[in-house]
């Protein structure tokens, strides 16, 4: 049997060798295409992303009709979770399932000689980044998987051992090194090739991946190599069809495959969030809480981007009327002219540049330069339409730093990991009237996944 499986795999290697170089090079983009592909499923980036990412917050609930739980959602809303919580489970499978198209993309790049193989294992390498990235951030310990054409005993046993947290950052530090190395620019790319992952995006998320683990002036430095990049004049475009891939853009979700052959949209992203009842289009889960909505400024025009408010107009003319069940929804989740579609027409970001420029402030702020920080803090002020802060004192700047991170990346599902890093999750979630147990700071392994283990995949403490 293994010697049947040798053969095969031989013959495979020997005529994706053998094929003329166009073929070669229509298979190598198929193959780092349904790399970027997996990021629009159900699993990975819609209704179970958005209830661990953003419904388990102080900045939204979980919305939607009392009686409607969304499986789960009622239960991250109020904290609530434990192993058998089924987004939990969508969320591990699905990213896993990206990481191990980026595996095998990585994997046969190095076995083909194509014009854009660097190009191409650069943006696997980003994308298995983003995806280790996220499950670091939201179960701690994980397996890191190998791959291989022969399906070793090493390589069966990595999709079960849970690898430490520190182990996980360097791995994901390393794919970022080679990303950096092997991307083009961002303005290299035109055509359908816009929104791929470029050096710019990750010397991005290596900054933000730095952050993460308090490495400041290491965050100074790869933020510090980022050019070509700036804020947008307008935060309410920004989040419009017209304001894909802008000049803010590290990187989006694509809501269209990236070699523009077919229609695929993120799975029923705008349709879980919009407004739901009569005169609405969605579902209406994920609603910005009432927590947020009183918590800005008087003035700020991210307010009004961020929420879409009952008995309202949106700018494409749609009345959201006084029928619809909840009070407010996601505005940056709307796909205008569509909305009520299962695929969504609308980009996720990511990434933008506002983040880095938070993210070197907070930096610098931690290594004792508050004013050099408040710098930052004032430009993303100014965009949204607020006065300069003041403030001389570390702990003044790294308050006024948290609140624009609260605002300005409002609904991007940030807030959750933020909290949680910077030691405010306790305190913040008190203050939404839940609790917060300490061992929240990740959530449990999926039951499902332990059981498949054996017992290989071990259990976070406290669940």
């Amino acid at each position: 049997m293994k010697k049947n499986k040798l053969f095969i795999v031989s013959l495979i290697f020997f005529l994706f060798n053998n094929m003329d170089a166009q073929t070669n090079e229509e298979r190598a983009s198929q193959m780092i295409n349904n790399t970027y592909k997996n990021l629009l499923e159900w699993n990975t980036s819609s209704f179970s992303w958005i209830g661990l990412t953003s419904i388990t917050s102080d900045e939204a609930d979980k919305g939607s009709s009392p009686g409607d739980t969304g499986s789960d959602k009622d239960k991250l809303d109020n904290l609530d979770f434990n192993a058998d919580t089924p987004s939990l489970e969508g969320v591990w499978r699905g990213i896993y399932n990206g990481i191990e198209l980026s595996n095998k993309t990585i994997y046969y790049m190095d076995h083909l000689n194509i014009a854009k193989k660097n190009q191409y294992k650069g943006e696997a390498k980003f994308l298995r980044a983003v995806y280790y990235f996220n499950l670091v951030r939201l179960y701690g310990d994980v397996p890191i998987y190998k791959y291989d054409i022969n399906d070793t005993y090493e390589v069966h046993i990595s999709k079960y051992i849970r690898r430490p947290k520190a182990e996980v950052y360097a791995y994901i530090e390393s794919d970022l090194t080679d990303a950096i190395a092997l991307l083009p620019s961002k303005e290299n790319y035109s055509g359908n090739d816009i929104g791929r992952a470029s050096k710019g995006a990750a010397l991005g998320l290596m900054a933000k991946v730095k952050l993460y683990q308090q490495k400041w002036q290491e965050v100074i430095d790869y933020a510090n190599q980022i050019t070509g990049y700036g804020l947008a004049p307008s935060y309410a475009d920004m989040f419009k069809k017209e304001g894909e891939n802008n000049i803010e853009s590290l990187f989006e979700i694509q809501s269209t495959s990236s070699d523009g052959s077919d229609f695929t949209g993120i799975m029923q992203y705008t349709q879980v969030q919009g407004a739901r009842g009569t005169g609405g289009w969605g579902w209406g889960f994920n609603t910005p809480s009432a927590n947020l909505v009183n918590s800005y400024e008087s003035s700020d025009v991210r307010k009004n981007a961020t929420i879409i408010f009952r008995g309202t107009t949106l700018y494409d003319g749609r009345l959201v009327p006084n029928t619809v069940e909840n009070p407010r929804y996601n505005y940056k989740a709307y796909n205008s002219g569509h909305p009520e579609l299962d695929q969504s027409d609308v980009n996720i970001r990511v990434l933008r540049y506002a983040e880095v420029l938070l993210m070197k402030a907070e930096a610098l702020n931690e290594l004792n330069q508050p004013l050099l920080a408040r710098d930052y803090v004032n430009q993303i002020r100014l965009r949204a339409n607020l006065l300069p802060v003041n403030y001389t004192s570390q702990l003044d700047i790294r308050l006024a730093i948290r609140k624009e991170r609260k605002f300005e990346l409002a609904m991007e599902h940030d807030r959750w990991f933020d909290i949680i890093r910077t030691g405010q999750a306790q305190s913040v979630m008190q203050n939404d009237g839940k609790v917060f147990q300490s061992y929240y700071n990740v959530f449990p392994i999926p039951r499902t996944i332990i059981t498949e283990s054996g017992g290989l995949t071990t259990p976070n403490p406290g669940y």
